[in-house]
């Protein structure tokens, strides 16, 4: 493809991101079961989009893409399960939970951002616990229903927290 044409296509991809961050939003509204069943499509589809239709069109125009730093880094995802993370003496699941409880609130939050404070609090409280097991212990709140999480809790930041209604 030559470059004019280049532009063009990647002018049309980028609004589609838009459409779809639009539509992520929509579908965060959603009660928790059409979340779930529409998330995977979503996150597929969006995949697709950036993999199969963005990343040839900057193979062969590479001034074409975004500077790393104006993209979200979608990037970090957090491989760490809740069965493998081992609570320093002291320190329970209860008590972690009620960190993460603190920070939280009734209105979507990127789960980076709510790792990211409940990691802060912890350090304020002389507590050796990472963002990472912060992050694991989201993904078991998010499946047991005890808080209201859409899309990939473990891609934080394309999945979002909230406290349940």
């Amino acid at each position: 493809m030559n470059r004019e044409q280049a532009v063009r296509i990647n002018d049309h991809l980028l609004d589609a991101c838009t459409a779809l961050d639009q539509a992520r939003m929509a579908i965060a509204g959603l009660g928790k079961a059409e979340r779930i069943k529409l998330e995977d499509s979503f996150y597929g589809i969006l995949g697709a989009l950036e993999d199969e239709l963005l990343q040839p069109v900057y193979d062969q125009h590479p001034d074409l893409e975004p500077p790393k730093s104006d993209r979200e880094p979608y990037e970090y995802i957090c491989a760490l399960t809740w069965d493998e993370v081992q609570l320093p003496p002291g320190v329970t699941e209860q008590r972690l939970d009620k960190i993460i409880f603190s920070v939280m609130k009734p209105t979507w939050r990127k789960t980076s951002a709510i790792a990211t404070r409940a990691m802060d609090r912890c350090k304020e409280l002389g507590l050796p616990i990472d963002d990472k097991m912060i992050a694991a212990r989201l993904k078991v709140l998010s499946d047991s229903d005890r808080i209201e999480g859409i899309g990939d809790i473990q891609s934080w930041f394309r999945s979002e927290v909230q406290l349940k209604d």
